[in-house]
């Protein structure tokens, strides 16, 4: 299984950059990562959500294979702890033999398509984070629930 990240947009924030990085490089040890940022929707009015959903849907549809298994990062999604998240990704694991595809969408949401197209979203906290700060928040929360499920001691229950 491979864990397949796509988010919209660039990161242009050093320092998240760089965290990202860090933990991405973490993860090699763990698991096959990767992770894909996709260009922003150019020419489309940023005043109509609804049209610049649908493209982002229809840049995100463009980049998943039939037999991937899609989760959106939303924050009206399934809430988890990290010991629960570890738990959901170590189930996916053992049990789903297709690659794991979460996608960080941009701060409209997600089109009708992609969210027909998932298998239900995930958040990762109550509050509201920028698209550049969830990826990092991301980062860091795989490679807690890879060193839970190992039983290291990066994690203090």
């Amino acid at each position: 299984m491979t864990i397949r990240i796509i988010s919209i947009g660039k990161t242009n924030i050093r320092y998240i950059k760089d965290g990202v990085d860090e933990y991405v490089n973490r993860l090699k040890h763990y698991t096959k990562l990767s992770w894909e940022e996709l260009p922003d929707v150019k020419k489309i009015d940023r005043n109509n959500p609804a049209l610049l959903m649908e493209k982002e849907g229809e840049a995100f549809l463009s980049r998943i294979d039939s037999n991937e298994t899609v989760y959106l990062l939303d924050d009206g999604g399934k809430e988890m702890t990290s010991v629960q998240f570890s738990q959901w990704i170590n189930q996916h694991q053992i049990y789903d033999q297709s690659n794991l595809v979460l996608i960080v969408g941009g701060a409209y949401g997600f089109s009708e398509n992609l969210v027909a197209r998932s298998k239900g979203k995930i958040s990762l906290s109550k509050l509201t984070f920028n698209h550049q700060m969830v990826r990092l928040i991301l980062a860091e929360q795989l490679y807690r629930a890879f060193t839970i499920i190992k039983g290291e001691p990066y994690h203090h229950a």
